[in-house]
This record gives C-alpha cells, sequence and structure tokens, in this order.
C-alpha cells in the first residue's frame, strides 16, 4: 500500500492496500475493442483432474477446489464461477460477444488527484473496517484522513514524476492481452475497471453493456486474493450487475487469483534469474520477497487466504528456480503497514536492518504482490528501503522489475482468460431491502450529518482536553 498515502492517523482502524488515488469527471474506461465476434458453445462443462470440494467462498462465489502442494484449498486455475442462474444450454454453438474486463487499484495521475483519491480509498469499507454500528461515519472519516493525508502522500507522487503510472500501464496490458488473444483465435473486448480512480470500474462496466458483451471474463490484476483487493472490486461488481436486468443475465468468470499458474511462476523465475545475473557473485545473493501487507485480523478475523496463497507463491518460484540450479537463500516480508494495528509479520524495514546485521551483503528484492510499477514499487522500495538497506550494512542492492508487458506473463494470462470463457455463469442475486434503504437521500443525508458531527468531535477532542489541562 500507499505508505506515504495514509501513515498512522487513525489508533482504532484498519487500513489496508492501495497504489491508489482519485479525483472527479475526467476521462471514461480505458478499453480496447475488436468488432470480431466469438462462436463459443453454450453447453458448459465443469471438469476439475484432481477430486474437488464443491463450496462457496465469502461472496457466495461456487467453484470447484482441490489441494495444492502446500495443502491449501484452491479453485483450479483461481476460476470461480458464480453460484446464479446457468448459461440456457443448446447443443448448437452460439455467437458470442466476448469481453474482458481487468481491475485494478488506480492512483492519482497529478497531485491534484491525490486528495480526492486518498477519500475513495479510505471511503471502501474493506479498507477502512468499522463495526456495523459506526458504519455512518465511513464517509466523514475518510473525508478527514484524506485532507490530512494528502500533503505527505504528494511528497511520495511528486518524487516519482508527480503521478502514478499505473492506468498507463494497465492500459498497455489490456492492449497487449487483446492481441494476444486474437492471435489465439479468441477476439474480444478488453476493458480496465479502476477501484478507486479512473476509469473507474462502474465507467467499464457500463461500456461493456453499452458494448453488448454478451459472456465476461473479470481478471483481477492481483496474483494472489485478498479481501481488500480481489474482494473489495468484487463486490462493486455485485453491486452494480444485481441492480441491472441486462448485466444480471449475462454469463461471468472470475479468476480470483492466478499466483499458481505457471506461466507466471516461470516468468517470475525468469525475472529474477535475469536479475542475479547483474551480480558479481549471483549465489551469494539473497532473494527478498516483498509482499504488500494487510491487518492481521483480516487473516486471522475475516479468513482472508492472502497469506497462505503468498506463502505458497514463494515456495512454487523458489521452486522453479532450484529446478535452474539457483539455490540461492531467500526470505519474504510485508511491506506498506499503517497505522497502530498488527500487520501480518515479519515487516519489510525490520527484517532489511537485520539482514544487514547478520552480515548479508547482497540482496535482490522482489515486489511479488505487484504485476505494475507504481509508488510502492517506486518510491516505497526503489527509495526509502533501498536508502534502508545501504544504512543498515547491505552493500549491493537489485530490484526484479514489475511483470509489465512480459510477453511471457501476458501469453498466460490470455490463457489463463481461454480458460475461464466457458465457465461463465450469470449473477442473478437480488437487491435486499437493507441495500435499497441505505440508498435513501433523506437517510443517506442524516447519516452523513451526524457522521461528520462526531468525526468533528472525534478529531478535536484531544486537542480541547489538552488546551484545558494547559
Amino acid at each position: 500500500m500507499d505508505a506515504a498515502a495514509c501513515s498512522r492517523v487513525l489508533p482504532h482502524i484498519n487500513l489496508s492496500h492501495s497504489d491508489h488515488r482519485l479525483s472527479t469527471g475526467r476521462s471514461g474506461p480505458a478499453f480496447f475493442r475488436s468488432s470480431k465476434r466469438l462462436l463459443v458453445p453454450k453447453q458448459l462443462t465443469v471438469s476439475c483432474s484432481a477430486p474437488i470440494d464443491k463450496g462457496n467462498d465469502m461472496f457466495g462465489v461456487s467453484h470447484c477446489s482441490k489441494k495444492n502442494p502446500v495443502g491449501e484449498v484452491l479453485c483450479p486455475a483461481g476460476v470461480c464461477t458464480y453460484g446464479g442462474t446457468a448459461v440456457e444450454s443448446h447443443s448448437h454453438a452460439a455467437e458470442e460477444k466476448v469481453g474482458v474486463l481487468l481491475l485494478n487499484l488506480g492512483g492519482p495521475e497529478t497531485l491534484n488527484d491525490v486528495q480526492p483519491f486518498l477519500f475513495n480509498l479510505f471511503a471502501d469499507p474493506d479498507i477502512i473496517r468499522l463495526p456495523r454500528l459506526f458504519r455512518f461515519l465511513q464517509q466523514p472519516l475518510a473525508k478527514l484522513i484524506s485532507v490530512l493525508r494528502a500533503p505527505k502522500s504528494k511528497e511520495g507522487y511528486a518524487a516519482i514524476g508527480g503521478g502514478s503510472p499505473l492506468r498507463k500501464i494497465t492500459n498497455d496490458q489490456a492492449n497487449e492481452l487483446r492481441k494476444t488473444l486474437e492471435s489465439k483465435d479468441l477476439p474480444v473486448n478488453v476493458y480496465v475497471g479502476m477501484r478507486y480512480w479512473y476509469p473507474f470500474t462502474e465507467e467499464a462496466v457500463q461500456q461493456i453493456k453499452k458494448d453488448r458483451i454478451t459472456r465476461l471474463v473479470v481478471l483481477p490484476l492481483y496474483p494472489q486474493f485478498s479481501i481488500s483487493t480481489t474482494g473489495s472490486s468484487v463486490r462493486v461488481l455485485q453491486d452494480i450487475f444485481r441492480k441491472d436486468a441486462y448485466l444480471s443475465r449475462m454469463p461471468v468468470s472470475i479468476i480470483n487469483s492466478w499466483y499458481q499458474r505457471e506461466g507466471y511462476i516461470k516468468s517470475m523465475a525468469d525475472l529474477i534469474s535475469k536479475e542475479l545475473e547483474s551480480f558479481s557473485e549471483p549465489a551469494e545473493v539473497m532473494i527478498f520477497f516483498s509482499a504488500h501487507g494487510v491487518p492481521l485480523s483480516y487473516v486471522e478475523d475475516a479468513g482472508d487466504p492472502y497469506k497462505d496463497q503468498m506463502e505458497e507463491c514463494i515456495f512454487l518460484i523458489m521452486k522453479e528456480l532450484k529446478s535452474r540450479g539457483i539455490n540461492n537463500e531467500h526470505t519474504l516480508a510485508y511491506q506498506s503497514r499503517v497505522g497502530p494495528v498488527q500487520w501480518l509479520k515479519p515487516y519489510t524495514d525490520e527484517v532489511l536492518v537485520e539482514l544487514g546485521q547478520k552480515g548479508v551483503k547482497s540482496l535482490l528484492a522482489v515486489p511479488v504482490s505487484f504485476v505494475s510499477e507504481h509508488i510502492e514499487t517506486l518510491e516505497e522500495i526503489d527509495m526509502e528501503y533501498r536508502e534502508l538497506a545501504l544504512e543498515s550494512g547491505i552493500e549491493n542492492w537489485g530490484r526484479v522489475p514489475a511483470l509489465g508487458c512480459t510477453p511471457s506473463f501476458i501469453t498466460d494470462l490470455a490463457d489463463a482468460v481461454i480458460e475461464a470463457v466457458p465457465l461463465a455463469t450469470a449473477m442473478s442475486t437480488p437487491q435486499t431491502t437493507s441495500e435499497v434503504a441505505d440508498h435513501d437521500p433523506v437517510r443517506y443525508a442524516i447519516k452523513m450529518f451526524f457522521g461528520s458531527f462526531l468525526a468533528f468531535i472525534l478529531f478535536f477532542s484531544p486537542m480541547i482536553m489538552a488546551f484545558r489541562n494547559t
């Protein structure tokens, strides 16, 4: 997450991921079109190569699952489909217009975007997880935090050129994915939807509807699943689709995670082995995996599989490296923690100091949570952690670049999409009475008034007490 964006503001609030920023009213969703159509059989057959367990995940998504090499239950290929109305079966192939929706967090493109981006970030209930009784405080608190954190966060973005490159990189990935799928005889429209900045997921979905897409594959650009990344984006999609008659009937397949795919693992191993060669003594280099952290409560209380998936991801990458004769020592740590709550350990900054004290002289940093360059790689790792490592006694520093548009990586994403297309089923969850009530404008105005008043009191009461004591 963007550590500069939201460091240590509220003492009792769980904060999570962000490379992310916001604003209002700008260009619409980035998408890449193909006028061709695809013939896809509507007869859906779901099969697994291993014994499976059927069940629902935290989002009501039905899937088949199997044990991975370290005992974790996974969806095969990470593909999950909604347990709604299945696509009507036909004995013949029907004409389909396939879309692929890439999901990412988004990021401010200018310094003026930083504060509104932060508001969008902290207004997400999957980022600041308030008890149900206090959820009316969500937006007032988001406004307060975003105003307080904007100046510090702007410094970080100024250091990397004045804005996040995430949108451009994601657009490039979308374009390369479209071309690769076309080369594999699957013409598609590829759309980009950001969670906290332009082009917002809502904009991308409206374009999907306008283009009359008949089958959709949702591909979050997060290798591992977390409540605060893929989970948050899927929740937004569910809300949009259930309120729209056309969208609720559209067959959808969501690739919840893909860290265990062979193509991804080999692409990561390729980048690591290449960077190791830049050291004078490659065999002596410590491979340092730095993953984005999440609050410990996400894992222990909410059942977030992120930690288990991350550990298995590292296991698979190192297994691939060892098969190539690379037997370097390695370690995993978690970066970007904020606030006073406990996050996943060990922490990246603390481990770097410990490694220096133990005499490690050469270190290769591997940003394993990210497939695109953004503030957490360009500023947090390349600047903050590099400086800390050198101060701690590490003499030779290197960093593996994010996968970006690496051809083998894009090819593997294309294969994942092809595998997911025939598994799509429709979302048809009806909107509940409580959800309708949440959109009542009178109710909303009352919540905002009292929420803003309470947030004001909570923020200024320590100052008032200190003044009285003085």
